[in-house]
């Protein structure tokens, strides 16, 4: 494997922990606002994130690459708002879709093509979870500032349950 493409892959092995660090914090938020169903939500995202992780990890490893862990950054967003988390959800959801690209566009530059279509997983994934994010701020915006609106999507969140990617590394 070229190095850089090693680099790029131990470097967003990091980057899924410090996800699955964030989407906790925003749990932790909801948490205290007593909306368990949207705590629910981002306990699965970080869940998630963990998963997305540890396949990199094991893609690494099933190459023969070496994985380096870094220390995982402490979240730093502010929430002021119910709304805040979703949007900076979106937001960052939208930035690890860049860093797949980066990867990607690095596997292709130098005719990697297992890492590439290892890869196609994880576009298809962002795509999904960018939509995710959203549908949840379009019903925030619909529904949110309605006590009874926002009972019902907390309810439908707290619905969710987690099952782990199967993907064949």
């Amino acid at each position: 494997m070229d190095k850089k493409i090693s680099e790029l892959l131990n470097d967003q092995i990091n980057k899924e922990f410090y996800s699955a660090y964030l989407y906790l914090d925003m749990a932790n938020f909801y948490s205290t606002k007593g909306l368990d169903g949207f705590a629910n939500w981002y306990e699965n995202q970080a869940k998630e994130e963990q998963d997305h992780a540890i396949l990199i990890y094991q893609y690494m490893h099933n190459n023969d690459e070496k994985v380096t862990l870094e220390a995982i950054e402490k979240p730093d967003k502010v929430y002021n708002t119910l709304m805040d988390p979703l949007t900076l959800s979106l937001e960052h959801e939208k930035y690890v879709t860049s860093l797949i690209n980066t990867i990607y566009a690095a596997a292709q530059e130098v005719n990697d093509y297992r890492t590439a279509q290892f890869l196609d997983w994880f576009i298809q994934e962002q795509g999904e979870e960018e939509k995710n994010s959203l549908d949840l701020i379009t019903k925030m915006e619909l529904f949110g500032d309605d006590a009874r609106s926002l009972y019902l999507l907390n309810n439908e969140l707290k619905e969710r349950k987690y099952s782990a990617p199967s993907l064949k590394l």
